[in-house]
């Protein structure tokens, strides 16, 4: 085969040019950035373990509206505020509290049916009476223990009756004599007290002077003022008993009313026994208004 010198040539010079080329790289390698390392793929770091669950944790819920429960007669209502204390052990947070917003609907209807059937034994107004017993009978129960999703909590609820606005306004008159027959019992009962210690304190005075033996000719001078003073202590502590006896006749009926009589009854009687001895000792007294051993003569 003849190969033309042209071509020979070209082949030649195209093997010089990749030589020259490798030993310019040779001689440029030494001064020239190293070459990065390859990338080595590593596998991630195990993830840190969770920390534990912390102990019990506790929740609180209220109701944004009263639950609404007929009364007896079914024609006004009692309207039930309520808050759910809830209580979990073992879980997290954010455990926590999905699993109360997920209970709290079933707890609501458990709460509204026991209402629903003891507020029917209860009159429109008597509010007191039915919460009472709603809570007594929450008590007795105990917390409620409700699960989600393999988790246990325990559900107490607190709750306070309110009275239906119509109930409200009918019974208002009511309560309005009521706390207008209370106010006048206290400003009676003042008056009786303040009456009792005068009068023991008169009657103090009068018994020393009575059976003292320095004052004994001035007590006979004065026979008739001494009477006075005694009938118009007297009269005094009668009126003030009338007053007492009139106010407990237009009382109204009240869980102290019996606890207020007997109070009134024992006052009345010690005053009648204290008003009998004074009288006793004032008529006991020598009917004439001198004496002739009296020391001096004085006058009240």
């Amino acid at each position: 085969m003849i190969v033309e010198p042209e071509i020979a040539r070209t082949g030649l010079w195209t093997r010089f040019c990749a030589w020259l080329g490798r030993m310019w790289r040779a001689f440029l390698a030494p001064f020239g950035e190293p070459e990065p390392m390859p990338v080595i793929p590593l596998s991630p770091a195990p993830a840190p373990p969770p920390p534990p669950p912390p102990g019990v944790l506790r929740g609180r819920r209220r109701l944004p509206s009263p639950l609404v429960v007929p009364a007896n007669g079914y024609v006004f209502n009692f309207h039930v505020q309520a808050t759910f204390v809830w209580a979990a052990d073992g879980l997290y947070q954010d455990e926590l509290t999905s699993s109360i917003d997920a209970l709290m609907p079933y707890a609501t209807r458990r709460l509204k049916a026991l209402a629903a059937r003891l507020s029917r034994l209860h009159s429109p107004h008597r509010a007191r009476e039915f919460e009472a017993e709603l809570q007594r009978e929450l008590q007795q129960s105990g917390p409620w223990s409700l699960t989600w999703r393999g988790a246990t909590l325990s559900c107490d609820p607190h709750v306070w009756v309110e009275l239906d606005e119509h109930v409200k306004e009918a019974i208002r008159p009511y309560w309005e004599q009521i706390i207008k027959l209370d106010f006048e019992h206290d400003v009676q009962m003042r008056r009786a007290e303040y009456a009792e210690r005068l009068s023991r304190q008169w009657t103090t005075i009068l018994t020393d002077l009575m059976v003292s033996p320095v004052a004994g000719g001035a007590a006979e001078m004065t026979e008739n003022e001494l009477a006075e003073v005694v009938r118009k202590i007297v009269d005094e502590q009668r009126a003030t008993a009338e007053k007492l006896e009139e106010l407990m006749t237009r009382k109204v009926d009240g869980g102290d009313t019996f606890e207020r009589t007997e109070h009134f009854d024992a006052l009345l009687e010690r005053l009648q026994h204290r008003a009998d001895r004074l009288f006793q000792q004032a008529d006991g007294a020598p009917a004439n208004g001198h004496r002739q051993d009296g020391p001096t003569t004085r006058t009240l």
